[in-house]
């Protein structure tokens, strides 16, 4: 269970960071030994410090340390901190610019609503695909900088204009972003594992016993299941998860 939290940090000193008000591209008071160094590039080493981990299926977030982030940037710890307060404030910034950064799909020209908020799910699911950590993150308190906001009134669109009330497109959307969550971090927990043992040597190692102790008379809908399915399926899990979002909110929008 991550304890990394976003909005842990000072919140006033976090969205003068996050709008780069001015004198925050930069430190105040001293410079740091290492000239041109920005809260820009402190962020993105942050990231890249961060993906790399994950990469690796080890989670991003662990690696990341305020020692090991200065490392990457060739300056001291110390340095560090007259660019960003803390790890808390940085782990706002980064999600912010991950957010900013992502790609976004163009909403259906049609107004094809389905279409338009498959793409959202499609275009989060790349994301925590890019950036596994943002999975460890726990976002009770989103920061409010341009990434988030932008990505919010992007995704919001597509629920614009198609019978939902202003508090049921925020709870659509919502719905949504948490499905694509829970298959994000099915993932990364499966990658993790398959780091250290892939799911084909597990069920070699596993199958003759579990052969033994299956019985079909006790365990009859588990067997015949289990054998059509012959093993977890993220895309078919996926494929059936965001259809029945989709049909739930058709179903929400037939009754008026």
């Amino acid at each position: 269970m991550t304890t990394d939290r976003s909005g842990a940090g000072d919140p006033v000193r976090t969205l003068e960071l996050l709008w780069r008000e001015p004198g925050q591209g930069a430190p105040s008071g001293r410079r740091g030994p290492r000239q041109g160094l920005t809260v820009d590039a402190v962020v993105d080493g942050a990231i890249a410090l961060a993906d790399e981990a994950g990469a690796e299926g080890r989670p991003g977030l662990a690696a990341l340390t305020m020692r090991a982030l200065a490392q990457r940037l060739g300056v001291t710890p110390m340095t560090l901190y007259t660019y960003v307060p803390g790890k808390a404030e940085l782990l706002d910034l980064m999600l912010d610019a991950a957010y900013l950064a992502m790609d976004r799909s163009e909403p259906d020209a049609k107004g094809a609503w389905r279409e338009g908020v498959t793409r959202i799910a499609e275009d989060n699911r790349a994301l925590f695909l890019r950036h596994p950590w943002i999975t460890e993150l726990s976002v009770t308190r989103p920061p409010l900088g341009p990434g988030v906001i932008g990505k919010y009134e992007h995704e919001l669109a597509a629920f614009d204009g198609i019978g939902l009330t202003d508090v049921e497109m925020d709870a659509a959307l919502n719905h949504l972003l948490g499905f694509v969550h829970a298959q994000a971090l099915a993932a990364a927990d499966t990658a993790a594992h398959n780091a250290r043992q892939s799911d084909q040597d597990w069920w070699e190692l596993s199958a003759p016993l579990l052969e033994r102790a299956m019985d079909p008379e006790r365990y009859p809908l588990a067997g015949r299941v289990g054998s059509t399915v012959g093993g977890y399926s993220p895309e078919t899990v996926w494929d059936f998860g965001l259809r029945c979002v989709l049909d739930g909110i058709a179903r929400l929008l037939e009754r008026g």
